[in-house]
């Protein structure tokens, strides 16, 4: 068993308040939650109403599938909001047991 761990770093360059901050990001939960099933929370700067960091998990029996989807997470994100700038990701893996 292998255990995938991402943390993304976003910026919100158009938001104006922490309530429209909370509104993109879950936005962005629910939906990597619904197609990847991973678990998804925000991690740090939560009273930055520009900057979010994510950290996004999942559990699977192989290196590269956990390694696949994370990528395919951090592209979802990349793609499909556009408003929403992407400043960086990290990926690790690691065994279970």
């Amino acid at each position: 068993m292998n255990v995938g761990v991402c943390r993304i770093e976003l910026r919100l360059p158009e938001n104006q308040s922490l309530k429209g901050k909370r509104q993109v990001i879950k936005s962005i939960i629910a939906r990597l939650h619904n197609k990847y099933n991973v678990s998804v929370a925000e991690v740090d700067n939560q009273d930055l109403w520009q900057l979010a960091t994510l950290g996004v998990t999942c559990v699977s029996n192989h290196r590269r599938h956990a390694d696949e989807i994370l990528a395919s997470v951090v592209r979802f994100v990349a793609e499909n909001y556009p408003d929403v700038e992407l400043l960086g990701s990290e990926v690790e893996v690691f065994p279970a047991f």
